[in-house]
């Protein structure tokens, strides 16, 4: 990750690396509603999680919805492959033209800015750290952080509240 402003207010101030290492200011995510996520190609829960967050893009990018996935090798091991690996299996096996950044780490003293804005903004329901692959945090048109849902929490299940921060009946 690159780098954040001294007091962030909203992800919109953060600039992280992309999967090819260039930086991306999020600020161009403006106006949009954002599911951010940590992601893994070999967890249990790569499967469901790939495929549901594929249809949700899939049926709500026209309105609004981006999806910015953050591999990572924290938890088990299972996101070991260099970045063009991951990149080539999302895209390859679940068709995923949602951006996938380069990989973070998002516990720990090393972990990425915005994932440490991302946990104090949202505590998980044991602390503040991330406990597995496929965390996500959903983020309203402004930037903030409106809901954490945990690994086990399937993408589709978020539908009715993506819906309604994108206005859409």
């Amino acid at each position: 990750m690159a780098s954040q402003s001294s007091n962030p207010q909203s992800v919109y101030d953060f600039t992280v690396k992309d999967a090819k290492g260039k930086d991306v200011d999020l600020s161009i995510y403006k106006g949009k509603v954002l599911i951010i996520v940590n992601v893994a190609s070999q967890c249990g829960l790569t499967n469901s999680n790939y495929t549901d967050m594929t249809e949700l893009y899939k049926k709500y990018k026209d309105q609004g919805l981006e999806i910015l996935a953050f591999p990572c090798n924290q938890f088990g091991g299972q996101e070991p492959g260099n970045i063009e690996d991951i990149q080539q299996m999302v895209c390859t096996r679940f068709k995923a033209e949602y951006p996938i950044f380069d990989k973070v780490d998002v516990n720990g003293d090393n972990a990425a800015p915005l994932y440490k804005f991302l946990k104090s903004s949202k505590g998980g329901f044991f602390g503040d750290g991330i406990k597995w692959n496929f965390s996500k945090f959903l983020i309203d048109k402004e930037g903030h952080v409106v809901d954490r849902y945990s690994p086990t929490t399937s993408p589709a299940s978020m539908e009715k509240d993506i819906k309604k921060l994108l206005g859409v009946a």
